[in-house]
C-alpha cells in the first residue's frame, strides 16, 4: 500500500488549526500518534479525510513546512492573547462574507446603486457623542424603542432590522456556514466589519449573549462609521492597545447607553444586583456595558468595577451555554447571512442572474428544495 510521506508538522498545525481535541481526533484516527511522531504516514486516502476532518486544505499537507497563514482583514482583538494559531472556523468565516460581499458589491453596481454616505463618515477626532448621534439618527435608534422590546432578543432583531433598513447586511452566527458541528467561539472573536461603501457587512457571533451581540453590532457599525475593516473583540475592556478600539467602544456604549440619560436612571442606595437588573430591562443592553458606564460616572471605583465585572461575565457565559438551542432552519439561515442579503441572490438567482450553484455556495445550502422554501420564507413565489 502507497503511503504519502508528510512532514509530521504538518498534522500538529492541522489539529491545532482546528481546534480539535487530541483523543477525539485520535479516535478517529488511531494512526495520528505515529504520523504526529513522524513513525509512519498515511494513505492518500486517509490524508484525504484528515484533511476534511481539520477543515484544512488537501493541498497544504505536501508542503515541507506548516504555511504561516495571515488574517486577509486588519486584526483589533485584545482577546487572542494565549490562544494557539488562527482556527480554521474563524478563517472560513472571513472567507465566504468576503465571497458574499464582493457578490453583492457586484449586484449594487449592476442596480446603479449610490454610495451610503455614512461610510467613513467620523474620524478619531469626532466626539463618541457626536457620533453614536450620527448613528442614532441614520439607524432611528432609540432608548424608547428598544425598552418596549419584550425581550433581548426582540431587541437585537429591532437593531439588526434598522441596521439592515439603512443599507448594511448583519449576518449573525455561532456556527461555519449552516454546519453545526463547526461552533465558533467568542473567546476568539466576537464580530468583525467589511467596510464598504455599496456592500458594507457585519458579521456577529451567534455564540455570544444576546447582549453582548447587542454591544458587538454597536461597535462594529462604530468602525464603519470611520470606514475601517476590522475584527474585533468588542469588549469592555479596561484598556487597549488600540486607538481605534477605544474609540469604537466609547461610541457603542454611547450609542446603547447615553451618558446623560444613564445619570438621570442611577438611583442612590440601590444595591448594585438590583439596579443591573432595573437597568439592563431600561436599556436593553449587556450588564457588563452597564457596569462599564458606572465606571465612567465615577458611580464605581476601579477595584468594585473588576470585582463586579469578573462575576458577571462568569455568569453570563454560564446564561449563553444553558441557553443554547435550536430553531427554525429557513429564519436561522436568514439570520445567519443576513435577510438583506438573502432577499437580493434569491432575486438575482430566481431572474437568472445568478447560477443556483453559486447561490446554494453563499447560502451554504445543496437542495433546489430547501432553496424554494427559503425564498417563500422571504416572500417569493418559488
Amino acid at each position: 500500500m502507497i503511503r504519502v510521506p508528510v512532514q509530521p508538522a504538518l498534522f500538529v498545525w492541522a489539529r491545532q488549526r482546528a481546534r480539535m481535541d487530541e483523543a477525539v481526533l485520535s479516535a478517529r484516527f488511531p494512526q495520528l500518534p505515529g504520523w504526529e511522531a513522524g513513525e509512519t504516514h498515511p494513505t492518500l486516502r486517509q490524508l484525504e479525510h484528515y484533511a476534511q476532518a481539520t477543515h484544512a486544505p488537501l493541498g497544504y499537507f505536501f508542503l515541507p513546512a506548516p504555511p504561516q497563514e495571515a488574517l486577509p482583514i486588519p486584526d483589533f482583538r485584545t482577546m487572542r492573547q494565549g490562544l494557539p494559531r488562527l482556527s480554521a472556523d474563524l478563517l472560513d468565516v472571513i472567507y465566504t462574507c468576503q465571497t458574499r460581499q464582493t457578490w453583492y458589491r457586484d449586484e449594487a453596481v449592476i442596480h446603479g446603486e449610490t454610495p451610503l454616505p455614512f461610510v467613513g463618515s467620523a474620524t478619531l477626532t469626532t466626539p463618541a457623542t457626536e457620533a453614536a448621534q450620527l448613528i442614532r439618527q441614520t439607524l432611528g435608534f432609540s432608548v424608547d424603542a428598544r425598552r418596549e422590546c419584550p425581550s433581548w432578543a426582540e431587541a437585537l432583531r429591532l437593531f439588526i432590522a434598522q441596521a439592515e433598513q439603512a443599507g448594511v447586511m448583519v449576518m449573525v452566527s455561532g456556527v461555519v456556514m449552516n454546519n453545526n458541528t463547526r461552533h465558533l467561539d467568542p473567546q476568539e472573536f466576537r464580530g468583525f466589519v467589511l467596510a464598504d461603501a455599496l456592500a458594507p457587512l457585519v458579521f456577529i457571533n451567534g455564540a455570544d449573549s444576546k447582549a453582548a451581540q447587542m454591544f458587538t453590532l454597536a461597535h462594529e457599525l462604530a468602525h464603519l462609521w470611520l470606514g475601517q475593516t476590522a475584527l474585533s473583540d468588542a469588549a469592555m475592556v479596561e484598556t487597549s492597545n488600540h486607538a481605534i478600539e477605544t474609540w469604537c467602544n466609547r461610541v457603542a456604549a454611547e450609542l446603547l447607553v447615553p451618558q446623560a440619560e444613564f445619570r438621570a436612571a442611577l438611583q442612590r442606595d440601590e444595591a448594585l444586583d438590583l439596579a443591573l437588573q432595573r437597568l439592563a430591562r431600561h436599556f436593553k443592553v449587556s450588564t457588563l456595558v452597564l457596569l462599564r458606564r458606572m465606571l465612567d460616572v465615577g458611580w464605581l471605583d476601579r477595584n468594585a468595577f473588576w470585582t463586579a465585572y469578573r462575576a458577571e461575565e462568569a455568569r453570563l457565559k454560564a446564561l449563553t451555554q444553558r441557553n443554547a438551542g435550536g430553531g427554525d432552519f429557513y429564519r436561522t439561515t436568514v439570520a445567519r447571512v443576513s435577510k438583506r442579503f438573502a432577499q437580493t441572490l434569491v432575486a438575482s438567482t430566481l431572474e437568472g442572474r445568478t447560477l443556483y450553484r453559486d447561490a446554494f455556495r453563499m447560502l451554504g445550502i445543496a437542495k433546489p428544495s430547501t432553496f424554494n422554501e427559503l425564498g417563500r420564507t422571504l416572500g417569493f413565489p418559488t
